[in-house]
């Protein structure tokens, strides 16, 4: 053996304590990561030393490689024990950032209200639900029988104009967007055995523009009893027993004739409206009357044997007046400070 090995302790020692130092002084998780390479990696000095030994005389080979095998496994144990230590030490720190103070006071975000709309209708539907009657509902894009020739309406009323109603295209589909609920009346007819006792709610379209006082989109309730002996007594009752429950037990209404295709006799429901701007005074309410012959044998029911009552009013129409709401933007423009003066009802 000629000369010393020149891959001894003194070359490797100081090697391996500077790599000890680099592993020693990373303060986390990812800077000891991000070191790896340099320090116990193919770019680190004692692997690129390591690499070296095959260009080395035949007799050195073995004891340097034993000496870098002993200096590389110290430096991975080395660095495997930091990695495990700075994880342990990252999970505590996260652990103790998602501690809950059970002690602290509870932080409470707003609570949203539901729209007094929606709460109007449900509580017109709970009425009639307490009365025995059934929730009934039908698509909003309307077959234009369903809206307008079952319900009475001759070829040239002025209601199937474009002017009032929205035609969805093509013309040939004979396709609206429901002018009122009264199709679901219609459906229900068809779809369920007499006797019938329905309440209709939901969204009905017409081509108004969007003012203080109406807006294109908006919400009627309509109701529809279809029986034996049914009278105009029938239909008197229960206006005055609904606008009871919506009002109070003062409320008084009064019935107008007047003329509506799917109704005869028909008539114009007012009610007396103690807090009206500028003293009490009858304000109308919606349209009512006995269910019109034709309407009945287009559902296929015999109006020899059957006699049935309708009414409809607004709910955004009632809104205004029973809560003094002055303007049709408060209800379309979901400010949520209009929500909430009517209380928080979930």
């Amino acid at each position: 053996m000629s000369g010393s090995n020149p891959i001894n302790s003194g070359v490797v020692d100081p090697l391996v304590e500077s790599a000890l130092a680099g592993i020693a002084a990373a303060a986390d998780l990812a800077s000891l990561l991000a070191a790896r390479s340099s320090l116990i990696g193919e770019a680190s000095e004692i692997s690129q030393l390591n690499a070296s030994i095959k260009n080395m005389p035949n007799e050195f080979k073995a004891e340097a490689g034993a000496l870098l095998g002993a200096a590389r496994g110290k430096l991975n144990g080395a660095f495997a024990a930091r990695e495990t230590e700075l994880a342990a030490i990252a999970e505590a720190a996260a652990l103790a950032a998602e501690a809950v103070d059970v002690t602290a006071w509870a932080s409470h975000a707003p609570v949203g209200a539901r729209h007094p709309l929606s709460l109007m209708q449900d509580q017109i539907s709970d009425i009639f639900i307490g009365m025995g009657w059934e929730i009934a509902e039908g698509p909003e894009v309307e077959s234009e029988w369903f809206n307008f020739d079952a319900l009475n309406f001759d070829a040239d009323h002025p209601a199937r104009a474009m002017q009032d109603t929205f035609f969805v295209e093509p013309a040939d589909a004979h396709l609206v967007l429901r002018t009122h609920t009264s199709p679901v009346q219609v459906r229900s007819m068809l779809e369920r055995e007499v006797p019938i006792y329905v309440l209709c709610p939901g969204r009905v379209y017409r081509t108004d523009e969007l003012d203080e006082t109406h807006t294109p989109v908006f919400h009627q309730v309509e109701g529809l009893a279809v029986d034996k002996g049914l009278t105009m007594a029938d239909l008197r009752g229960t206006l005055e027993h609904f606008a009871r429950l919506m009002f109070g037990s003062e409320a008084k209404i009064r019935l107008r004739p007047n003329y509506f295709p799917f109704t005869e006799p028909s008539a114009e429901l007012d009610i007396w409206h103690t807090a009206a701007k500028g003293g009490p005074r009858w304000i109308e309410w919606g349209g009512c009357g006995m269910v019109n012959p034709n309407v009945l044998r287009s559902a296929g029911i015999d109006p020899e044997v059957y006699s049935g009552f309708a009414f409809g009013m607004g709910i955004e129409r009632t809104l205004m007046f029973r809560n003094g709401v002055l303007d049709m933007h408060d209800m379309v423009e979901s400010d949520i400070r209009f929500s909430q003066q009517f209380g928080v009802t979930l």
